[in-house]
């Protein structure tokens, strides 16, 4: 399934696979259609999750199939900020989670990235 994300055809990946009943779906960015980013961490999160509610959609999953995530930081700062996005969108049915501070991310405005497995049957 792909995106759209010009990363995409360029670095040949897709944003989600589905083999059998498992689902990867790669590492989001919160990027808009129009290419823009919010600086905001906490609305950097909800914009990853939002690209990655859909990538699961379209592969016939939802968040609540989702078995473990991983987010990307480039600040311990956002922390707080980001797993309480987290939190929201895992309120029912929390996965299990790692949550990373590295050096940097692809592009300088992105605070937070993040990938999901899921299993869906």
């Amino acid at each position: 399934m792909r995106s759209g994300s010009p990363f995409e055809a360029q670095f040949g990946f897709c944003r989600a696979l589905r083999t059998g009943d498992r689902i990867f779906v790669a590492g989001t960015a919160p990027i808009w259609p129009d290419g823009s980013v919010d600086p905001d961490p906490a609305a950097q999160a909800r914009r990853c999750f939002e690209i990655v509610r859909a990538a699961l959609a379209e592969v016939g999953a939802s968040v609540h199939d989702v078995v473990r995530t991983r987010m990307f930081l480039v600040d311990a700062a956002d922390a707080a900020a980001v797993g309480g996005v987290h939190g929201e969108v895992f309120a029912v049915q929390a996965p299990v989670a790692t949550m990373v501070v590295v050096a940097s991310l692809l592009d300088p405005r992105w605070r937070v990235e993040i990938e999901v497995d899921a299993v869906a049957h």
